[in-house]
């Protein structure tokens, strides 16, 4: 028989390696954000986007094992996190650089060819590898902190709204019908403000932003219909884990509350 102390312990260390996932995979789409595309199929993709689908996964297992107050918690969390990682840029990008001539060989990216940014700049000479990152972050991490805050809160009320219309039964419901909705909310808007500004210019054709969008949510909904049966197997086995019985949620120190 596992201790109140020992099993609160280990209900938070749950949090944590969940919490953990879900801020890695949200730092990882700001930082390598749009600094690469890749061709999956017929979807044009940003590297940023493949690990992303991994926070609503988070969020509805620690909405369905911890409760709605906890997942808002790391939702904002998150939002500190973006803030965090936009001053570090910005300050990063204020402070004057080590001289070209005392500047190690490896610090320095040779590019081919000119790269076109998402704010109209066009990078046409050999710059330093921190100065292609912030060009091709700092413009939208603005506009994934918009998509970030409307898309995670819009999962976590629709999770528990579909919860609460379903009586607690049928997980695969709230489970995709939250994350689905929300992600068309998130790509929606996270393509819309990054390239936004490209668009009215008419850098961008109205055709490539519905193709990036479709893309976008494309690949967000099948990685949402596909983590309907890994949501199940670590909602049934985190259950046993943590000593949950159906509809129960862990509380701070141990206790539990009704989800």
């Amino acid at each position: 028989m596992i201790s109140r102390e020992d099993l609160g312990e280990r209900r938070e260390r749950t949090f944590l390696v969940l919490a953990g996932i879900f801020l890695c995979a949200m730092t990882l789409l700001n930082v390598i954000g749009i600094t690469r595309f890749v061709q999956l199929g017929p979807m044009a993709l940003a590297v940023g986007v493949l690990p992303y689908p991994l926070t609503f996964l988070c969020t509805d297992l620690i909405c369905e094992l911890y409760g709605k107050s906890r997942a808002n918690f790391l939702v904002t969390v998150g939002l500190g996190l973006n803030f965090f990682i936009l001053l570090v840029l910005l300050l990063g990008n204020s402070i004057p650089a080590v001289p070209a001539e005392n500047m190690p060989p490896w610090q320095i990216l040779q590019l081919a060819a000119p790269v076109a940014l998402p704010n109209g700049d066009i990078v046409e000479q050999s710059v330093g590898l921190y100065q292609l990152i912030y060009a091709t972050t700092s413009g939208a991490v603005f506009a994934s902190m918009l998509a970030y805050v409307a898309a995670q809160y819009c999962d976590v009320q629709l999770f528990h709204f579909w919860k609460r219309v379903t009586k607690g039964k049928h997980l695969w419901i709230r489970n995709n019908f939250s994350t689905l909705m929300s992600q068309m909310v998130d790509s929606v808007m996270v393509i819309t403000v990054t390239f936004g500004a490209a668009f009215m210019r008419g850098d961008i054709a109205f055709q490539a932003l519905l193709v990036l969008i479709g893309s976008n949510y494309l690949f967000k909904a099948m990685m949402a219909l596909l983590d309907t049966g890994p949501l199940y197997l670590a909602v049934y086995y985190l259950r046993k884990y943590l000593h949950l019985q159906p509809n129960e949620t862990a509380c701070p120190g141990g206790t539990v509350g009704t989800a």
